[in-house]
């Protein structure tokens, strides 16, 4: 068996090995992907042109589409190249890359979702201290601090990952370079440290958690006070969509990383990790504008004046 000193590449798992499949494959990533470009995009082009909705919670629902068009992009694009050319290579330095790039995305992503959990919160629960709490300068703060916490993450596990020897061969049971496949690989007892890793990077997981939960209770509490059917539906139509956006991120990943390997399987951890990295980037964008009129309002002129261009 190769050591991690000999490996120049990896083997990723092919979806099928029929030509057609593959190119079926091929297709349906694309048209995933470039939903996923376009909606991301229009939201990030609205938010950015419209001054109305230069506030705190369009501002971080901006750096959300950032980071959904930096994860799909991380796994998607290599997997399509290899369904189209029929191969199922990734080399060292890319697979690297790439668990850098999922870990720093979706460790930012989180660190995001519970910020814009806070955000609803003060908006409902606080909203006379609403400037004061989330100014300008807070929200930049903020924003900044999710994506360092990501790099920081990502660093971290990457480096300790890619130190660990590989003594099992090169070959994945994924689409891409995922780190418990990567253990998988590893020798005899050396994963224990990536999988400690893990298993203390759950503490802030959990702290995450626990915050956005509570928050969503006092929120619900206060919403179900306001006397009027109007104010309670403008108040949920701001808070579902992000509730269901953190009910989908975080289920997925905990099954993705903390499940137990006795109920693992290739066919099962393909499809979670489709509906975990694939999935989310191209749904966010139309599960934000569906029930938030400023946002449809804001993408209709978009629209509009792309269309009405000369």
């Amino acid at each position: 068996m190769p050591n991690s000193s000999s490996i120049t590449q990896f083997l990723l798992l092919a979806f099928t090995d029929t030509r057609e499949l593959q190119l079926l494959h091929f297709w349906l990533f694309l048209g995933i992907y470039l939903a996923a470009l376009v909606g991301n995009g229009l939201i990030i082009t609205a938010i950015a042109c419209d001054h109305h909705l230069h506030t705190p919670m369009y501002f971080f629902l901006l750096n959300l589409s950032l980071l959904d068009l930096g994860s799909i992009s991380t796994t998607v694009p290599k997997s399509m190249v290899n369904s189209l050319w029929n191969t199922r290579d990734n080399s060292y330095w890319g697979c690297a890359a790439q668990v850098f790039f999922v870990f720093f995305l979706f460790g930012a992503e989180y660190s995001l979702l519970t910020i814009m959990a806070y955000d609803r919160y003060v908006a409902i629960c606080k909203p006379l201290q609403y400037g004061t709490l989330l100014g300008s300068r807070a929200c930049v703060h903020l924003a900044a601090a999710a994506w360092g916490s990501g790099f920081l993450h990502a660093l971290l596990h990457t480096a300790n990952t890619f130190s660990i020897p590989l003594c099992q061969g090169n070959a994945f049971d994924q689409f891409f370079c995922e780190v418990p496949q990567i253990l998988k690989l590893s020798c005899s007892h050396s994963y224990l440290r990536e999988a400690a890793l893990l298993a203390f990077s759950a503490f802030p997981f959990l702290g995450c958690f626990v915050f956005i939960v509570v928050s969503y209770v006092q929120i619900f509490r206060v919403v179900l006070r306001i006397p009027s059917e109007e104010g309670r539906h403008k108040a949920f139509s701001t808070c579902l969509p992000h509730l269901a956006v953190v009910s989908l991120f975080i289920s997925t990943s905990l099954y993705a990383y903390f499940k137990p390997p006795s109920i693992s399987s290739p066919s099962i951890d393909l499809v979670i990790a489709v509906v975990y990295l694939v999935v989310p980037p191209a749904l966010n964008p139309l599960i934000y504008s569906m029930r938030n009129k400023e946002l449809k309002g804001a993408l209709v002129i978009l629209m509009t004046g792309f269309f009405q261009q000369p």
